[in-house]
């Protein structure tokens, strides 16, 4: 036998072989869900709910911040009542102005959703998600107080992932991290407490340009097209804010 079959037909050496890469369209399936729902209730809203009911949908599950105003429900009549000003602190997240404005937010939630579902597993994932939207409409009842224009669209807790991202996708071995893995491992990496992270200069750079769109984006921002509503920066920097001090509480990988 020849010196090249005996290479051929020799065991290959495990600690030298490149762990399997994912496919970059491979995402994990609570985020594929996630997207399939809101591409479902927005092409529900455009092709079969008249334009009547559409609009009453957007009293029902839009965020106005009128509603909470001292004497308003004694004054008006709204569908879904007080019920209705409680859930629509997370059900506004799902709906959206536009095929651009939903393109947008499931884009940036395959990016770093994608990475927070694959360390936190659905139900946390879906969890955070929930949490950093509650905090959206907050914050943008807190800077809005009263405002007759509702807020929609599922910003608020796709910022909320992306913070929650910026904990761990830097740490070495991580998916962005300058010794990164390329398997699955690469989503459990231990992650620095928060001061430390915000110290690295690839998180604090990154968060510095978010805010400055954001900013710019508040500026100039004006109601979307054809439907009278607004979405509104300050919800995002809530969910941001929410996701990123929640990390470690809803992280299932012990932290360094």
């Amino acid at each position: 036998m020849n010196q090249s079959n005996e290479e051929h037909m020799a065991p290959r050496n495990p600690e030298f072989q490149q762990p399997p890469r994912e496919p970059m369209f491979n995402l994990p399936t609570v985020v594929v869900g996630l997207s399939l729902v809101l591409i479902g209730i927005h092409l529900v809203r455009v092709y079969v709910l008249s334009a009547s009911t559409d609009f009453l949908a957007l009293r029902l599950f839009a965020f106005w911040p009128v509603r909470y105003l001292s004497g308003f429900m004694d004054s008006y009549s709204w569908p879904g009542e007080t019920a209705s000003a409680i859930w629509s602190f997370l059900t506004y997240g799902f709906l959206h102005g536009s095929a651009q404005h939903i393109g947008f937010n499931l884009l940036w939630m395959a990016v770093f959703g994608s990475a927070v579902a694959r360390r936190f597993g659905a139900p946390r994932f879906l969890l955070l998600s929930a949490i950093c939207a509650i905090a959206g409409a907050a914050a943008h009842l807190a800077t809005n107080w009263g405002q007759s224009i509702p807020v929609i669209g599922a910003s608020a807790a796709v910022s909320g992932q992306m913070a929650a991202s910026l904990r761990f996708i830097f740490e070495a071995g991580g998916p962005m991290g300058s010794f990164r893995r390329l398997d699955t491992a690469a989503y459990a990496v231990p992650a620095r407490p928060l001061m430390e992270a915000l110290s690295d200069r690839r998180v604090f750079t990154f968060i510095l340009v978010w805010f400055g769109l954001n900013f710019l984006f508040g500026v100039w921002s004006t109601p979307l097209t054809g439907e009278g509503v607004s979405v509104a920066w300050q919800a995002h920097v809530g969910g941001f804010f929410a996701g990123l001090i929640l990390f470690p509480l809803l992280d299932p990988i012990k932290s360094r």
